[in-house]
């Protein structure tokens, strides 16, 4: 099987592995990061089921993907982590599932869960295809993270949605739960919010998008981003995850941070919105 190799590190991330590991440490350090660096080693009981992460250049929204990074840090690595980001480039299937080798960064070799990526292909959900993943960015950007706060811990299962209505969002939603049940796994959805709007409407806009995404109503986050022609890139990504993760128990989200391009590295002209959130299981429930 061929391996997927970076396609966007020196872009919108460090191509050396050293610089890579300092430009995280500047992310979690950052004043919109955390402002502290993730623990080295975490056995607490596992209560974040998903995070929703922004996917930009990490000079961007590098310091918001790092509160949820933070918060799952905490805990004992999972087994598997889903990742599921919008097609940017338009090339592939509706929704696709890599169905190669392994993923590549400059921090090393990420393994493929190989028999989730079959089961959630086998429902119907998802094409297994690798093509639609090659350029891709918005799952790529993650992975860094994920070896940055577990190493090598875990294995990935790439997903890739080119259609994002609600009901092709729940199908998958559905199928991943069905994979996942009884395993030890992340979800993780990729998007950025608002797209190139003035500073103080992207608050406005995306905040419409965030009460929905904390209320845990997937198709409202649908009927909210098309009512109010909001510019969110993944909002197929965040409705399967949260389909996924009330399928699996979850039942509440906790926003860590919002927060803009003009906030962290840019000028508050026209800003790209950025938000981090964690869906976690009530305190008493069974984990994954």
């Amino acid at each position: 099987m061929r391996d997927r190799h970076p396609s966007v590190s020196g872009s919108f991330y460090e191509a050396d592995p050293a610089a890579l590991e300092s430009q995280m440490r500047w992310c979690f350090l950052h004043k919109v990061g955390p402002g502290k660096l993730p623990p080295k080693s975490a056995t607490a009981e596992r209560k974040v089921c998903a995070l929703i992460s922004p996917h930009a250049g990490y000079i961007y929204s590098g310091p918001v993907a790092a509160h949820g990074f933070f918060e799952v840090s905490k805990e004992r690595p999972p087994e598997t982590v889903v990742l599921i980001g919008p097609n940017h480039t338009g090339i592939g299937a509706a929704v696709s599932v890599w169905d190669g080798g392994d993923w590549l960064t400059p921090l090393g070799r990420v393994r493929v869960d190989q028999e989730v990526s079959r089961a959630i292909a086998k429902s119907g959900a998802a094409e297994p295809d690798s093509g639609a993943h090659e350029y891709e960015h918005s799952v790529e950007v993650q992975i860094p993270f994920l070896q940055y706060v577990f190493g090598s811990a875990f294995r990935i299962v790439p997903i890739c949605m080119m259609l994002q209505d609600f009901e092709t969002s729940r199908e998958l939603g559905e199928a991943i739960a069905a994979a996942l049940k009884g395993r030890s796994t992340l979800l993780i959805a990729s998007t950025d919010f608002s797209h190139y709007v003035p500073y103080k409407l992207a608050y406005d806009l995306d905040a419409l998008v965030i009460e929905a995404i904390l209320k845990m109503e997937p198709k409202n986050v649908e009927d909210v981003v098309r009512s109010k022609e909001i510019t969110m890139c993944g909002p197929g990504p965040v409705m399967a995850v949260m389909t996924a993760s009330l399928s699996l128990g979850a039942d509440r989200c906790r926003k860590l941070c919002y927060a803009t391009s003009g906030d962290t590295s840019g000028p508050k002209g026209d800003v790209v919105g950025y938000g981090s959130f964690s869906i976690e299981f009530e305190s008493g429930k069974s984990h994954i």
